[in-house]
């Protein structure tokens, strides 16, 4: 996400099976055998490394598989290079992005490779969040202002020595280090390498009651399982993002919320039939997101499982899709 993820636990192990890890190895070069085949009733869809992604994914493949009768292929690819991806037309869609806006102007402006999908119906929001309980004992907390005050309290054997923010994966572009710095704060980014990573040292903080913060964002199905309250940063501002936009290293403010956003390759959205059509109308909602990735990510069901349980449930939802 334009800014975006997240040893060993059950829920830990099978996210580790069924997402990509975030920091992994460059994928890029992946590509499906089935992309852009003339005649070929075959789509390829992009999957993020996040599980909200994976969702989305799972629950359009299945319909695409089951309905439409198409043959549905997936590549993994990390948040910018999947606009190359695409471009290329290595894969045909993007289902989740939380805004790229150099990609966009590039690809969607000027190029005119990538077309425009729609809204997924989602609004994302990414923060800084620290677990209920200990923002109820400490409610100023919620206030950046206040966060070196309890710096020590988030201290960990990683942070050296600074309180800890703790980030995703490396792969995700983050203001956070800016934050840190130009807002003066006594923390230290830790990255856990990835969102099951992440998800696994939030879950061990909260089973121990123990003070952290991260960044963290929404939709995300954790929420369900270990409530947290948002940190309030200096709020955001276009001037704020024109400045970030220019030079990442003088970021000071909040992230923005984001409309989840929908991309297809331009020639599959002119040439791509039902399967096209059926992916840009494609919408839900964030509930139903957190749904379907709390199925993969904490009850232990494949992709395809959460994605068959959810279209059995919700056939008045996905008949307008069709």
């Amino acid at each position: 996400m334009t800014t975006r993820t997240k040893l060993a636990s059950a829920a830990a192990a099978v996210l580790a099976v069924t997402l990509t890890g975030c920091g992994a190895a460059d994928m890029t070069q992946q590509t499906s055998p089935y992309a852009n085949v003339d005649g070929a009733k075959t789509v390829t869809l992009s999957v993020q490394s996040w599980v909200g992604a994976q969702a989305n994914v799972a629950v359009a493949q299945y319909l695409l598989e089951h309905e439409l009768d198409y043959r549905v292929d997936t590549v993994q690819v990390d948040e910018v290079p999947a606009w190359d991806a695409l471009s290329q037309g290595r894969v045909d869609a993007l289902l989740e992005d939380w805004g790229h806006p150099e990609q966009e102007q590039r690809y969607v402006e000027d190029k005119k490779t990538i077309a425009r999908g729609g809204d997924l119906g989602v609004t994302g929001h990414i923060g800084w969040y620290v677990p209920k309980y200990f923002a109820d004992a400490h409610p100023d907390v919620t206030d950046w202002k206040n966060l070196n005050k309890y710096a020590d309290e988030f201290r960990t054997p990683e942070s050296g020595g600074k309180g800890q923010l703790l980030d995703g994966s490396p792969s995700y572009i983050t203001n956070d280090k800016a934050l840190v710095n130009n807002l003066d704060l006594d923390l230290q980014v830790v990255f856990a390498g990835s969102e099951a990573a992440q998800i696994t040292q939030i879950k061990q903080f909260a089973k121990e009651k123990k003070p952290f913060l991260t960044y963290w964002y929404e939709p995300q199905w954790l929420f369900n399982e270990v409530p947290m309250v948002e940190v309030k940063l200096p709020k955001y501002t276009d001037a704020c993002a024109e400045k970030g936009a220019a030079d990442p290293k003088t970021v000071d403010c909040a992230y923005p919320t984001t409309p989840l956003q929908k991309y297809l390759n331009a020639d599959f959205a002119k040439e791509g039939g039902k399967a096209a059509e059926f992916l840009k109308r494609f919408r839900w909602t964030k509930e139903m997101q957190n749904e379907v990735s709390e199925l993969i990510a904490s009850k232990g069901l494949t992709p395809e499982e959460a994605a068959e349980r959810w279209v059995k449930d919700h056939r008045e939802v996905w008949r307008a899709w069709l």
